[in-house]
């Protein structure tokens, strides 16, 4: 993805979020991804995502359906961690960090997470203890199994 595409899909998010807090406030989304004509949604709950949130999501961007097929989902095992209250709230679990390409392609981490702040997050990989940048991670997740 461009530089343009990453501002494109983040002025998205920023829009999404906005409309969800005023129309979903308990609902939250944790990623936004545009892959061709496809803007697809992991959103989660506090008491868990049902299929009506899903239809509320759906409802409340009704006017993305112009430009999009809408896919709203909620995160599975493997859910994506994008925020650093993601990061902070499953401190003691396994996760794999993809860095973005500006730090050497797309270099891969996989560890326990072992610290998050509001500007890093720390990882016990098999390389040792690694600090990595939010501003350098392309993309995050769980890794099922803990």
């Amino acid at each position: 993805m461009t530089c343009n595409g990453r501002e494109t899909v983040n002025a998205t998010t920023a829009e999404i979020e906005a409309r969800l807090a005023g129309g979903a406030p308990d609902v939250e989304l944790l990623l936004a991804e545009v892959s061709g004509e496809t803007l697809r949604l992991f959103i989660d709950h506090p008491q868990g995502v049902r299929f009506e949130h899903c239809e509320l999501v759906t409802r409340l961007l009704g006017d993305y359906h112009e430009r999009y097929v809408i896919e709203v989902s909620s995160p599975g095992e493997d859910r994506p961690l994008t925020k650093p209250q993601h990061f902070r709230r499953f401190l003691g679990h396994r996760a794999r960090v993809r860095l973005r390409e500006e730090r050497g392609g797309h270099k891969s981490l996989t560890g326990e997470l072992v610290g998050a702040s509001d500007e890093e997050v720390t990882i016990a990989a098999g390389d040792g203890v690694v600090t990595i940048p939010y501003t350098q991670i392309a993309r995050s997740n769980l890794v099922p199994g803990d």
